[in-house]
């Protein structure tokens, strides 16, 4: 997913998720960890640049897993822009008026955490 995806959009300061179908096509099957689609890094520096708060995606990785860079990882948590991964069911969701929550268990000095995503349509 590359940053012509995301332009003319008002994204400041908003959570931004993003629909692939992979979730939907591939969830709990081998496939879905293999040639899943990610952000490339320019996604991940526009969406910096406008001020996003959250990233999310209904993939395995929102970076690209067939190389060791995690440019997408690197600027959106290097901004304090907050990744969830392993969406599911956003075909379900209209283009705009929800509120997303992605409610985390209490942890203290991990790096990766399950959350509890869930989206209320205004």
């Amino acid at each position: 997913m590359n940053n012509l995806f995301f332009a003319d959009k008002e994204l400041r300061g908003r959570a931004v998720l993003v629909h692939t179908g992979w979730g939907d096509s591939y969830w709990n099957t081998p496939e879905y960890y293999e040639n899943h689609p990610f952000l490339t890094a320019e996604a991940a520096d526009y969406l910096k640049q406008v001020g996003v708060k959250l990233v999310g995606i209904d993939s395995h990785n929102i970076d690209d897993t067939r190389t060791r860079s995690r440019p997408v990882h690197t600027t959106l948590l290097g901004a304090e822009i907050l990744i969830v991964e392993h969406l599911c069911n956003l075909g379900a969701l209209p283009d705009g008026g929800i509120t997303f929550s992605a409610i985390p268990p209490k942890f203290k000095a991990v790096v990766t955490f399950p959350v509890r995503a869930f989206a209320r349509v205004r």
